[in-house]
């Protein structure tokens, strides 16, 4: 008896598919803080172009 309930864990695969979804996404966390990270230094200069631009234009409205 107890041989058999160890073969069927052994055997038993409902738990693969969960695994799967959570290297999926695992793999799909870490691509966009690559992505994120990559781009944070071009995002913050095109800010800080913005955010000067703006400040510009309102201190020249009279």
């Amino acid at each position: 008896m107890k041989t058999r309930n160890i073969i069927q864990l052994i055997k038993d695969d409902s738990g693969a598919t969960a695994i799967e979804y959570g290297l999926i996404a695992a793999l799909v966390s870490v691509a966009g803080i690559t992505a994120l990270t990559a781009m944070g230094g071009g995002l913050q200069t095109m800010f800080n172009a913005v955010a000067t631009e703006l400040t510009n234009a309102v201190a020249a409205t009279p």
